[in-house]
């Protein structure tokens, strides 16, 4: 449907259904981590079946948003946008009333799947009913709804997780997207042209090596790195993204179309996720297990003290979407790495689980990354024409939940390897005593036979070491991404025409 024969009210509509959905999905997405320890309990899951209640949801997530994105283009994006909903609240109440953790990360693997559909085609959505310079405004409140569920996702889970409990947690999650489903139909629709035939293998070929490397990564901490399924999944993975490539250049209207990934402007725009899958998305994951492992906290205390991460993310986009019409791009997205940077080294130098001392450091990872909010999505979106923005929005959102999955699997490896060798005074007890203590149990972490005293001291030790290795790398890793953005987007201004082309996308003059 053209722009200009879609209402206002039913454009205004589409904004706040839209905003609401990007609000609770990231909650359930991130706040799970929160109930990781009581999942774990509960069901009596090593830390790798812990790690695929969470990591199951960015999987699907990620390797759905390329596939839905082309099927919002094709049959409608409202009809996408519903039934995705549907599928992710389905799929949450299943979960909630699991008998066993398969069930469990079976319903988050379809939750996330029914969720890309809906954040692809709710975006999409967006771009089709706003033109112009609307489109910074409602992409600005777009991101402020993001951040509204990453700011308060982490610290509502942990209340309800610890007064009443996880499974509550998945219902509520469900619950709550109903009054949404129940206004749908009157939101736009839209389809372009449906003669190309869908890409099944180029998805399935995708999804299958995403899968691969991410069994990789989080089963190679208990099962060991030399072991043949782990082996075999990094093998696979390989073959899989050669496979995947071949079919892609074969195809005329690809799943994702990496023509895209040549233009400077859009290669910069999907790295700045990718990095800050990094330093911001997976440890929101990852630290709230740390905090309550070495700091004693329950799941609520954790989450309140992971607001001081979160909460830029609430704050600065409004604020970036006005600085954007004084400054470059060019200039916020560089100093967002810079900022985060900062924030990785600041964390990395600091010890134990205080407000006082970690309040520094997160708040300048929040803000680094919060920094960005407010206009990434609307240059991606922008940089096609309109009649392909979902298939626009499918890759980019694909390249930053996939780094983002990534990003948890790799640290979280990281994270078990460097701990472990720091208990391994603890002989053969040092896999199952890290595995407990990376799901935030340091009282079921204790080796039979040792003084639970002193290894809370060796435990505590090795997993904060840990954790600052990790970050100190981060912050080394955030600066070379810093420069590395700063030339890309330095060569598309060049080729553009001026500092001014580096704005008009999301910002037309």
């Amino acid at each position: 449907m053209p722009v200009n024969v879609i209402s206002t009210p039913r454009r205004a509509m589409t904004l706040v259904v839209v905003c609401l959905a990007v609000t609770l999905i990231p909650i359930t997405a991130t706040g799970t981590s929160m109930a990781v320890p009581e999942i774990g309990r509960e069901f009596g899951t090593g830390l790798s079946a812990a790690q695929w209640a969470v990591n199951a949801f960015f999987l699907t997530f990620a390797t759905f948003m390329a596939p839905t994105g082309s099927l919002a283009d094709r049959f409608g994006r409202r009809r996408l946008y519903s039934g995705g909903l549907a599928v992710f609240s389905i799929s949450m109440l299943v979960a909630a009333i699991a008998p066993d953790i398969a069930v469990v990360i079976a319903a988050r693997a379809l939750a996330g799947a029914g969720g890309a559909a809906a954040i692809t085609a709710g975006s999409a959505l967006l771009a089709q009913s706003f033109p112009g310079p609307e489109r910074t405004k409602v992409f600005g409140a777009y991101g402020t709804a993001l951040g509204l569920g990453l700011a308060f996702g982490p610290m509502l889970a942990g209340v309800v997780v610890t007064s009443i409990g996880w499974r509550v947690f998945f219902v509520a999650a469900a619950v709550l997207l109903v009054p949404i489903l129940a206004v749908i139909r009157w939101l736009p629709n839209s389809t372009v042209d449906t003669s190309a035939p869908l890409d099944v293998a180029g998805a399935s070929t995708f999804t299958l090596a995403l899968f691969a490397v991410s069994f990789g990564l989080v089963e190679g901490p208990e099962l060991g790195w030399a072991h043949p399924a782990v082996l075999g999944a990094f093998a696979g993975f390989v073959l899989l993204i050669i496979t995947f490539g071949r079919i892609e250049a074969g195809k005329q209207r690809p799943l994702i179309d990496v023509s895209l990934l040549r233009q400077p402007r859009f290669l910069a725009i999907c790295l700045m996720p990718m990095l800050f899958g990094f330093s911001f998305v997976a440890l929101l994951v990852l630290l709230p297990q740390y905090f309550m492992a070495v700091g004693g906290l329950d799941a609520a205390e954790a989450g309140v003290l992971l607001t001081f991460l979160t909460a830029p993310t609430l704050v600065l986009p409004p604020v970036t979407s006005a600085l954007v019409r004084k400054v470059s791009q060019r200039v916020i997205l560089v100093s967002s790495l810079v900022v985060s940077a900062a924030g990785c080294a600041w964390l990395a130098a600091v010890s134990g689980v205080h407000a006082g001392t970690l309040a520094g450091p997160l708040l300048t990872l929040g803000t680094g990354f919060g920094l960005t909010l407010a206009i990434i999505d609307g240059i991606a979106i922008s940089v096609v024409e309109p009649n392909r923005a979902g298939m626009a929005s499918g890759l980019f959102n694909t390249v930053r939940l996939g780094g983002e999955l990534l990003a948890m699997a790799v640290l979280g490896a990281a994270l078990a390897g460097l701990t472990r060798s720091g208990l391994a005074q603890y002989g053969d007890h040092a896999v199952a005593a890290t595995s407990r203590l990376l799901q935030g149990d340091l009282a079921g972490a204790t080796p039979p036979g040792a003084t639970p005293a002193a290894f809370a001291d060796t435990a505590s030790i090795s997993y904060t070491a840990a954790l600052q290795d990790i970050m100190w790398a981060l912050a080394a890793v955030n600066v070379l991404g810093a420069l590395a953005i700063a030339r890309l987007l330095t060569q598309s201004t060049n080729s553009s025409g001026g500092e001014a082309a580096g704005r008009t996308i999301v910002n037309p003059r």
